[in-house]
């Protein structure tokens, strides 16, 4: 009896422990899930802020400069080469507007697409060879769709072939300053070779400003309408961020998603560039920081910059037909051949030789436009103008894109004479003999600077020409389109010497400084270049 009593007494004993051992494991086991839940939570709160990762990506790139001062508020690899991706259909777009202004093509002209465009791997709108496209919504298909066949359309319609477009393409570039950036192809399609840096890409989206203000905002399209189709555009950030009016997005395996933005907001304007972003999302998000860090830096008030001008070169001014569909083909087209201009490096804080400009190939192209009457180029504005004691510039106001000031060290004026020059010089002669007629009446009013004198307070100029009877068609269309704003307003010519060549400029003086700006308003809505300047 006794010896049952001493075993039950000890079962009951390593009944107690083992029940002892196993709450102390659970407890144990409880304490340190806790400990590590406090540890998770205590490495959240600290955790970096996603854009570490982002910049620390081996193809990752960015710049940020202040576009009225040109003064950079942020960089990162700025020079270094990258892929550019679908953001080069900023530089095709660059040329086709360029194309727009010396009137080798307009907004409806036609676009053919050939078998090797229509092959072209996506973004694209999926045409089929033989179709075609206007201009218009080609533009519009590049900004939202980012579409391949339509890029590389538009580069063998105005050029003969993506190649010679690709050439032209990094001659632009070297004009501009862009003298890390060479161009393979229309759309940003992978080309070992085809490269360029956020400085260079920055340079392009405060050129493209710059020089074309009337066909920057078809960067800012939200959605494209093609057909039944409708086609948001890749830039998320538009809309969703204030300010933000363009401009492209660009992604390939090997560039990661790149984007170039424009802000403008209380007065400040920025351009920025992200290279490398390993997700699109990532990449907005970075972008937002960059703006939200840097916006308020830039400088509010007047553009103190000069405008991004172009490097005067042979290649600059040699004018070529559009390759448009529906024109007939030529009957004794000539070969021509053209010679690479010399790089023209833009400044930089790391010197280093250009990228080398693809050897170009000759192009079947037939020349339509004579020495005697070639145009004027707008953007071959030298960056500095020497001249001995010039005077204090005229204010001048632009009624249409951005208003830059001038600062004393371009002529602004003499460059603005130059682009409506080009556009003048380039006028069809149907349209120009059909205005003959109508241009009687302001010839017997308007009058040369030559021989009365100056004329002050507000005044608009319609365009600059080399022949005294075009300045005067061109008073004449302004008048007949400007309608009541302009009937009280005094049209004359005045007479200046640039250079060896002397030009017309077309002007209306008597007005005030509201009626001047109404009278470019509604002469700008007719498609009649315009700036008001006082005297």
């Amino acid at each position: 009896m006794s010896c049952s009593v001493a075993k039950l007494s000890v079962r009951l004993l390593s009944c107690v422990v083992a029940a002892g051992i196993v709450a102390g494991a659970m407890a144990a086991t409880v304490e340190s899930a806790e400990a590590r839940s406090k540890k998770k939570r205590s490495y959240r709160s600290i955790k970096p802020v996603a854009a570490a990762t982002f910049t620390g990506a081996s193809n990752y790139a960015a710049l940020v400069v202040d576009a009225k001062t040109g003064r950079t508020l942020y960089e990162k690899n700025a020079d270094a080469r990258r892929f550019p991706a679908s953001v080069t259909k900023v530089m095709t777009l660059y040329l086709v507007f360029e194309d727009l202004e010396r009137g080798r093509l307009s907004l409806g002209s036609r676009i053919t697409m050939s078998p090797r465009c229509a092959a072209m791997p996506p973004s694209k709108l999926g045409m089929r060879p033989g179709q075609t496209i206007d201009v218009e919504n080609g533009i519009k298909a590049l900004v939202t769709k980012s579409a391949n066949d339509v890029a590389c359309a538009f580069g063998e319609n105005l050029e003969g072939s993506e190649f010679a477009f690709a050439d032209r393409m990094t001659r632009k570039a070297r004009a501009l300053g862009m003298s890390d950036t060479v161009y393979r192809n229309a759309s940003g399609l992978p080309n070992p070779d085809h490269i360029t840096t956020a400085r260079d890409l920055v340079t392009l989206g405060r050129a493209v400003q710059d020089r074309f203000p009337r066909y920057y905002g078809y960067f800012g399209t939200r959605v494209f309408a093609f057909g039944a189709r409708q086609m948001p555009n890749h830039n998320r950030l538009l809309g969703r961020v204030e300010g933000v009016d363009g401009i492209k997005t660009g992604y390939t395996n090997a560039s990661g998603f790149n984007l170039l933005s424009s802000v403008k907001s209380n007065g400040r304007s920025i351009v920025a560039v992200v290279m490398g972003g390993r997700t699109g999302a990532s990449r907005d998000n970075h972008m937002r920081e960059l703006i939200a860090l840097n916006l308020p830096k830039a400088q509010p008030g007047q553009r103190v910059a000069p405008l991004v001008a172009e490097a005067a070169s042979p290649s600059a001014i040699r004018a070529r037909p559009a390759v448009m569909a529906g024109l007939p083909a030529p009957l004794a087209a000539q070969r021509v051949g053209y010679e690479a201009p010399v790089p023209v490096p833009s400044p930089a804080p790391v010197q280093r030789e250009a990228a080398p400009i693809p050897a170009p190939r000759p192009v079947q192209v037939e020349r339509v436009v004579s020495p005697a009457v070639e145009p004027v180029v707008a953007a071959a504005v030298p960056a500095v103008v020497e001249a001995p004691a010039a005077p204090a510039p005229k204010p001048m106001r632009w009624v249409v894109g951005p208003a830059p000031t001038t600062t004393g060290s371009v002529d602004v004026a003499a460059a603005q004479d130059d682009q409506i020059a080009e556009l003048a010089t380039n006028e069809s002669p149907s349209r120009s003999a059909s205005r003959q007629a109508a241009a009687e009446p302001v010839r017997q009013t308007a009058q040369t600077a030559e021989m009365t004198p100056a004329r002050k307070g507000w005044m608009i100029q319609i365009g600059a020409t080399t022949e005294a009877a075009k300045a005067e068609e061109l008073l004449s269309d302004a008048a007949s389109k400007g309608g009541r704003l302009l009937n009280a307003a005094e049209p004359f010519t005045e007479v200046y010497t640039k250079g060896a060549t002397t030009y017309y400029r077309a002007r209306f003086a008597g007005l005030n400084e509201r009626s001047a700006d109404a009278a470019c308003r509604a002469l700008k809505r007719s498609s009649v270049s315009c700036f008001a300047i006082k005297n």
